[in-house]
């Protein structure tokens, strides 16, 4: 009987591991969320501008997009960030040679605006040009407000040789003077310069990017001397900056979360007001779905947040459809998901110098995450030990009974 006791024993505890081992369930991969694209107008190509949500459910980088015609098939696109478009701006200021003479085997050359400005002439190079050939020679460039002060600006070369030309002295920074003079160590060949001129050269990007606007949710709270703004729902989106609306008198620093921090104010003095409470964030992406900012209080009460604003950059999704087609946007959130390679990111450039419709996005429809049942182990943990503890009983009532 005791050897039957511990043989049924043995069975039940084997059984109990395999309950508490062999049963894990995995649950199912990410489902597909999507929003319906109805699109109109008149030109091949359409654009729809993503919205915070698609943002905040989506991959960071928006790997998991896909774009499905009425048939389900996959349709190509592109991503329209804006544009930042460089420019070339010359500005021309002609010089007028005052004085030229000889100090200390040293000669120089002295110039002045040709015509008199009013306000700063700022400079990035001077220019010359010489009927002379077959010399290089070594130049200091000297500046002055006034003909008598001469301040020092820089060292260089200037030669005309052998069919090699550099006439013009490219300053290290920008300068602002009125007078510049021109001293050569040595000018045995006695070159002249026909003209001399002042250059101003710069490179002007001009940006325009998708900037769009939210009111988001938000919570205040003030303890040891600072204030944090939680700003919520806002995963994954390219922040360009936040405004704090606020009818309190202040004028404190405020923290930003990528470091740094700015001096923001709101104040009604002597009858005039002046007002900054908004923070720059520069592209900042929270990949949680909040994100603080920090007033220093100091010994002040905290101020009174009665809204936010939060300016984002946005994307549109660019595709081929016909009038009046229906599409679909489909996201997941599934981190393992890979960007497709279109051949229309090759020449989205070209479509981007044509008209493009812009056409709204439906509303969201979110997919639920659905995975097999679990099973309670704790339930089945208990009944093993209560079979266990009645067939030890069972045992000890049994081995009492024959002693």
């Amino acid at each position: 009987m005791q050897k039957k006791v511990i043989s049924a024993f043995s069975l039940l505890f084997i059984i109990s591991l395999f309950s508490l081992t062999g049963c894990a369930v995995k649950p199912d991969a990410s489902s597909v969320h999507s929003a319906v694209i109805e699109t109109s107008g008149v030109n091949q190509y359409k654009a729809v501008r993503l919205t915070p949500d698609i943002y905040n459910a989506a991959n960071s980088d928006l790997s998991d997009l896909l774009v499905k015609d009425g048939d389900g098939e996959n349709v190509p696109y592109f991503f329209d960030t804006g544009s930042a478009n460089t420019y070339a701006s010359r500005e021309v200021y002609q010089l007028a040679l005052i004085n030229s003479y000889v100090k200390d085997d040293s000669f120089f050359f002295d110039y002045k605006l040709a015509v008199d400005r009013s306000g700063d002439t700022l400079a990035t190079s001077i220019e010359f040009s010489s009927m002379d050939a077959g010399f290089a020679k070594e130049v200091d460039v000297y500046g002055s407000h006034d003909n008598t002060h001469w301040d020092f600006v820089q060292k260089d070369m200037i030669y005309l040789i052998d069919g090699k030309l550099k006439l013009e002295i490219e300053f290290i920074q920008p300068q602002k003077f009125t007078h510049y003079r021109l001293r050569l160590t040595n000018n045995l060949e006695q070159i002249a310069f026909d003209t001399a001129k002042l250059v101003y050269s710069v490179e002007i990007i001009e940006e325009s990017f998708f900037i769009e606007s939210l009111e988001p949710v938000f919570t205040v709270e003030s303890e040891d001397k600072m204030t944090d703004i939680i700003i919520n729902n806002v995963k994954n989106l390219r922040l360009c900056d936040v405004t704090i609306h606020t009818d309190s008198m202040f004028k404190r620093n405020v923290h930003r979360p990528q470091g740094g921090s700015k001096e923001l104010y709101n104040l009604s003095l002597n009858g005039a007001s002046y007002s900054d409470t908004t923070i720059p964030l520069s592209w900042y992406i929270p990949h949680g779905d909040t994100f603080i900012i920090t007033i220093d209080d100091g010994d002040d009460k905290p101020i009174n947040v009665s809204g936010v604003t939060v300016r984002y950059y946005a994307d549109d999704v660019v595709f081929s459809g016909e009038n009046g087609g229906s599409f679909t946007l489909e996201f997941s959130g599934d981190s393992a998901k890979t960007a497709p390679v279109y051949d229309i990111e090759r020449y989205k450039n070209d479509i981007l110098k044509g008209a493009v419709d812009s056409v709204p996005l439906g509303e969201i429809r979110y997919a639920i995450n659905e995975a097999s049942p679990v099973r309670d182990y704790k339930l089945v943990f208990n009944i093993v030990i209560v079979v266990i503890t009645l067939l030890l009983g069972t045992l000890i009532l049994l081995r009492l009974k024959k002693k």
